[in-house]
């Protein structure tokens, strides 16, 4: 009950703001600042004020959240060791190979670095080469 004193207080204050803003010519302020202080009183009448308190002092609810925790902990736990296997066996299958996607043509796959001699003085682009290998093309 107090929270919705309390919401209801922000709310008139926000109104009361909003009216002086609108005195001073500021209406698009003004309009501003009353749809910000008539959310307070949205959530008191649809009653999400009180389920939050009750939720906020509830040992059962604070138990749910660790539930659900633990069990985002082990979902994202289980995703990496999955990554970590995937990579393994891409490693240790691929001996000498690269891994190159499924709908990639025969062409990427047959592409080899550039020659030194075909780059002229002072142009490096290993880094780059070594970007679009990684990416199979």
């Amino acid at each position: 009950m107090l929270a919705e004193t309390i919401c209801s207080a922000v709310s008139a204050a926000g109104l009361g703001i909003a009216a002086i803003t609108a005195y001073r010519k500021k209406f698009l302020s003004a309009a501003r600042i009353a749809a910000y202080s008539l959310v307070p009183l949205g959530l008191v009448m649809t009653g999400a004020v009180e389920w939050l308190v009750d939720t906020a002092f509830s040992p059962v609810a604070w138990a749910g959240f660790g539930v659900l925790g633990v069990a985002w902990l082990l979902f994202m736990s289980t995703r990496a060791v999955e990554r970590r296997r995937a990579g393994r066996e891409v490693t240790a299958g691929g001996a000498g190979q690269r891994a190159v996607a499924p709908a990639a043509s025969a062409s990427s796959r047959a592409v080899t670095s550039k020659p030194k001699a075909a780059q002229s003085a002072g142009e490096d682009f290993s880094d780059i080469e070594a970007i679009l290998k990684k990416h199979g093309i």
